[in-house]
C-alpha cells in the first residue's frame, strides 16, 4: 500500500467519523425534542430525511467509487454510534433482581 493511499484511508476514516456524529448526534437530539413537539410525526419525518440524505451523499462522496474507502468510511461511522451512544448514555442504577 503507497503511503498516500494510506492518508486517504485515514481521512476517510474520519469523514465517517464526522458523519456517524452528525446522524446519531441528530437523532439523540430528535428524541429529546420529542416530547415538546407540537408535531411529532413530522419532526421524526423530517429529522429521518435530512440525516439520512446528508449521511447517504457523504458515503458517496466519500467513496469516491471505491469499495475499500466506503467500508474504512463505514467504519468509522460505526465507531462515532459507539462514542455517541457511550456519552449519551442516561447512568441508571443497577437493579436489584426481583425475588
Amino acid at each position: 500500500m503507497i503511503p498516500h493511499d494510506i492518508v486517504t484511508l485515514v481521512i476517510v476514516f474520519h469523514v465517517g467519523l464526522g458523519i456517524g456524529a452528525f446522524y446519531f448526534g441528530g437523532l439523540w437530539w430528535t428524541v429529546r425534542r420529542l416530547p415538546d413537539s407540537t408535531s411529532p410525526a413530522w419532526l421524526t419525518f423530517g429529522s429521518f430525511s435530512v440525516r439520512m440524505g446528508v449521511t447517504l451523499l457523504g458515503f458517496y462522496l466519500a467513496m469516491g467509487g471505491r469499495w475499500g474507502r466506503l467500508a474504512v468510511c463505514l467504519a468509522g461511522f460505526l465507531v462515532a454510534r459507539y462514542i455517541v451512544v457511550r456519552r449519551q448514555r442516561v447512568r441508571t442504577p443497577a437493579r436489584k433482581e426481583l425475588e
